[in-house]
Protein backbone atom coordinates (compact mmCIF):
# COMPACT_ATOMS: atom_id res chain seq x y z
CA UNK A 1 0.00 0.00 0.00
CA UNK A 2 2.77 1.91 1.11
CA UNK A 3 4.34 2.00 -2.79
CA UNK A 4 1.22 2.71 -4.76
CA UNK A 5 0.26 5.68 -2.77
CA UNK A 6 3.85 7.43 -2.24
CA UNK A 7 4.95 6.92 -5.94
CA UNK A 8 1.38 8.10 -6.89
CA UNK A 9 1.55 11.27 -4.47
CA UNK A 10 5.12 12.13 -6.53
CA UNK A 11 3.80 11.80 -10.22
CA UNK A 12 0.67 13.49 -9.03
CA UNK A 13 2.92 16.32 -7.11
CA UNK A 14 4.98 16.47 -10.31
CA UNK A 15 2.27 17.30 -12.58
CA UNK A 16 -0.09 19.02 -10.65
CA UNK A 17 -0.89 22.94 -11.16
CA UNK A 18 1.71 24.84 -10.18
CA UNK A 19 2.27 26.83 -6.56
CA UNK A 20 4.33 30.04 -5.95
CA UNK A 21 7.81 29.57 -5.46
CA UNK A 22 9.09 29.61 -2.08
CA UNK A 23 12.56 31.64 -1.35
CA UNK A 24 15.21 29.66 0.02
CA UNK A 25 16.80 31.33 3.27
CA UNK A 26 20.24 32.05 0.88
CA UNK A 27 20.70 33.17 -2.44
CA UNK A 28 21.68 30.85 -4.89
CA UNK A 29 25.73 31.51 -5.93
CA UNK A 30 26.68 31.99 -9.44
CA UNK A 31 28.06 28.35 -9.65
CA UNK A 32 24.81 26.86 -8.36
CA UNK A 33 22.53 28.99 -10.80
CA UNK A 34 25.12 28.11 -13.64
CA UNK A 35 24.98 23.95 -12.80
CA UNK A 36 21.01 24.69 -12.36
CA UNK A 37 21.09 25.87 -15.80
CA UNK A 38 23.15 23.23 -17.66
CA UNK A 39 21.08 20.59 -15.84
CA UNK A 40 17.98 22.35 -16.83
CA UNK A 41 19.13 22.48 -20.68
CA UNK A 42 20.68 19.22 -20.46
CA UNK A 43 17.22 17.26 -20.04
CA UNK A 44 14.66 19.09 -21.33
CA UNK A 45 16.82 18.54 -24.66
CA UNK A 46 16.24 14.29 -23.40
CA UNK A 47 12.62 13.76 -24.49
CA UNK A 48 12.68 9.92 -23.78
CA UNK A 49 14.14 7.72 -21.28
CA UNK A 50 13.86 4.04 -19.92
CA UNK A 51 15.60 2.17 -17.72
CA UNK A 52 15.61 0.39 -13.94
CA UNK A 53 14.56 1.82 -10.68
CA UNK A 54 15.46 0.15 -7.14
CA UNK A 55 13.03 1.38 -4.95
CA UNK A 56 13.53 1.13 -0.88
CA UNK A 57 11.23 2.30 1.54
CA UNK A 58 11.26 3.04 4.95
CA UNK A 59 11.53 -0.68 6.51
CA UNK A 60 14.10 -1.03 4.34
CA UNK A 61 11.99 -3.14 1.80
CA UNK A 62 13.52 -2.94 -1.89
CA UNK A 63 11.55 -3.28 -5.30
CA UNK A 64 13.07 -3.30 -8.72
CA UNK A 65 11.15 -2.42 -11.87
CA UNK A 66 11.43 -0.24 -15.18
CA UNK A 67 10.68 3.03 -16.19
CA UNK A 68 9.53 5.12 -19.33
CA UNK A 69 9.52 8.50 -19.67
CA UNK A 70 8.30 10.55 -22.65
CA UNK A 71 7.82 14.64 -22.12
CA UNK A 72 6.07 15.96 -21.70
CA UNK A 73 3.86 14.34 -18.94
CA UNK A 74 4.30 10.91 -19.67
CA UNK A 75 5.81 8.08 -17.80
CA UNK A 76 5.39 4.46 -16.51
CA UNK A 77 6.65 2.28 -13.79
CA UNK A 78 6.44 -1.43 -14.11
CA UNK A 79 7.20 -3.31 -10.95
CA UNK A 80 8.87 -6.73 -11.14
CA UNK A 81 7.24 -9.62 -10.21
CA UNK A 82 6.01 -10.72 -7.99
CA UNK A 83 4.35 -7.43 -7.98
CA UNK A 84 1.46 -7.34 -10.44
CA UNK A 85 1.04 -3.04 -10.46
CA UNK A 86 2.30 -0.75 -12.55
CA UNK A 87 1.90 3.03 -12.52
CA UNK A 88 1.11 5.37 -15.74
CA UNK A 89 0.14 8.68 -15.89
CA UNK A 90 -0.74 10.38 -18.96
CA UNK A 91 -0.17 13.53 -18.70
CA UNK A 92 -4.18 13.80 -17.27
CA UNK A 93 -3.49 12.36 -13.97
CA UNK A 94 -2.07 8.89 -13.39
CA UNK A 95 -3.27 5.03 -13.12
CA UNK A 96 -2.24 2.32 -10.63
CA UNK A 97 -2.97 -0.97 -12.97
CA UNK A 98 -3.09 -4.80 -11.59
CA UNK A 99 -1.81 -6.33 -14.45
CA UNK A 100 -3.27 -10.01 -13.20
CA UNK A 101 -6.79 -8.95 -12.19
CA UNK A 102 -6.45 -6.17 -15.25
CA UNK A 103 -8.02 -3.64 -13.05
CA UNK A 104 -6.91 -0.25 -12.49
CA UNK A 105 -7.33 2.64 -9.80
CA UNK A 106 -7.71 5.95 -11.39
CA UNK A 107 -6.59 9.14 -9.09
CA UNK A 108 -7.20 13.04 -10.24
CA UNK A 109 -4.43 15.26 -11.45
CA UNK A 110 -4.45 17.50 -8.47
CA UNK A 111 -4.82 14.70 -5.55
CA UNK A 112 -1.04 13.87 -6.01
CA UNK A 113 6.30 16.11 -7.51
CA UNK A 114 8.51 15.15 -10.47
CA UNK A 115 6.24 18.11 -12.16
CA UNK A 116 9.66 20.05 -12.36
CA UNK A 117 11.58 17.17 -14.51
CA UNK A 118 8.40 15.99 -16.53
CA UNK A 119 7.74 19.02 -18.56
CA UNK A 120 8.76 19.81 -21.50
CA UNK A 121 10.82 22.77 -20.77
CA UNK A 122 12.57 22.29 -16.78
CA UNK A 123 12.82 24.61 -15.29
CA UNK A 124 14.12 23.38 -11.93
CA UNK A 125 13.60 26.31 -9.24
CA UNK A 126 9.84 26.66 -11.13
CA UNK A 127 8.62 25.18 -7.73
CA UNK A 128 8.47 25.45 -4.10
CA UNK A 129 11.82 25.12 -3.28
CA UNK A 130 13.49 24.86 0.05
CA UNK A 131 17.10 23.48 -0.25
CA UNK A 132 19.61 23.13 -2.76
CA UNK A 133 22.77 21.58 -1.88
CA UNK A 134 26.10 20.12 -3.83
CA UNK A 135 28.32 17.74 -2.66
CA UNK A 136 30.16 14.58 -3.45
CA UNK A 137 29.59 15.19 -7.11
CA UNK A 138 25.84 15.69 -6.97
CA UNK A 139 23.07 18.46 -7.20
CA UNK A 140 20.44 18.16 -4.51
CA UNK A 141 17.03 20.20 -5.01
CA UNK A 142 14.23 19.64 -2.09
CA UNK A 143 11.16 20.86 -2.69
CA UNK A 144 7.39 20.75 -1.29
CA UNK A 145 3.88 20.40 -2.44
CA UNK A 146 0.54 20.57 -1.33
CA UNK A 147 -1.53 17.90 -2.24
CA UNK A 148 -5.29 16.48 -1.48
CA UNK A 149 -3.36 14.39 0.97
CA UNK A 150 -1.13 16.49 2.94
CA UNK A 151 2.84 17.82 2.38
CA UNK A 152 4.89 16.16 0.21
CA UNK A 153 8.76 16.71 0.45
CA UNK A 154 10.58 15.38 -2.62
CA UNK A 155 14.61 15.64 -3.38
CA UNK A 156 15.70 15.51 -6.81
CA UNK A 157 19.40 14.09 -6.89
CA UNK A 158 21.57 15.08 -10.08
CA UNK A 159 25.05 14.12 -10.98
CA UNK A 160 27.20 16.97 -11.20
CA UNK A 161 28.90 16.07 -14.18
CA UNK A 162 26.62 14.03 -16.33
CA UNK A 163 23.81 16.38 -15.58
CA UNK A 164 21.72 12.72 -15.00
CA UNK A 165 18.44 12.43 -12.46
CA UNK A 166 20.40 9.77 -10.35
CA UNK A 167 17.70 9.25 -7.48
CA UNK A 168 15.49 10.97 -5.96
CA UNK A 169 13.47 10.98 -2.54
CA UNK A 170 9.73 11.02 -1.21
CA UNK A 171 8.22 11.57 1.75
CA UNK A 172 4.79 11.50 2.78
CA UNK A 173 2.62 13.53 4.70
CA UNK A 174 2.90 10.55 7.02
CA UNK A 175 6.44 10.91 7.40
CA UNK A 176 7.18 7.59 5.54
CA UNK A 177 10.23 7.71 2.96
CA UNK A 178 10.42 6.16 -0.41
CA UNK A 179 14.17 6.55 -2.37
CA UNK A 180 14.16 5.98 -6.09
CA UNK A 181 17.32 5.26 -7.39
CA UNK A 182 17.47 4.87 -11.61
CA UNK A 183 20.21 2.80 -13.42
CA UNK A 184 20.71 1.27 -17.15
CA UNK A 185 19.28 4.42 -18.24
CA UNK A 186 19.14 4.87 -22.32
CA UNK A 187 17.94 8.22 -23.79
CA UNK A 188 16.02 9.01 -27.02
CA UNK A 189 14.61 5.98 -27.75
CA UNK A 190 11.24 4.95 -29.10
CA UNK A 191 8.56 4.11 -26.49
CA UNK A 192 5.42 2.65 -27.96
CA UNK A 193 2.53 4.84 -27.14
CA UNK A 194 0.83 1.65 -25.38
CA UNK A 195 3.32 1.95 -22.70
CA UNK A 196 0.96 5.17 -21.59
CA UNK A 197 -1.95 3.30 -22.13
CA UNK A 198 -5.12 1.51 -20.64
CA UNK A 199 -5.67 -1.82 -21.86
CA UNK A 200 -9.39 -1.73 -22.83
CA UNK A 201 -10.10 -5.36 -20.93
CA UNK A 202 -9.32 -3.53 -17.98
CA UNK A 203 -12.06 -2.33 -15.80
CA UNK A 204 -12.05 0.84 -13.26
CA UNK A 205 -12.26 0.05 -9.11
CA UNK A 206 -12.44 2.53 -6.41
CA UNK A 207 -8.67 3.34 -5.12
CA UNK A 208 -10.42 3.54 -1.72
CA UNK A 209 -11.12 -0.02 -1.93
Amino acid sequence: MIRRHALALGIAAALSPMLPALALDRALTPDEQQLIGEINAHNSAIRTMVGRFLQIDTQGGRTEGTFFLERPDKVAFRYAPPSREEIVSQGRGFYVLDRREETYYAYPQDSIPLRQFLGSQINLLNGNVLDVTTTDGYLTLTLIEETVAGTVQVSLIFDTETKDLAQWTLVEPSGAELTFSLYDVQKDVQIPPAFFSIPATFSARDPAR
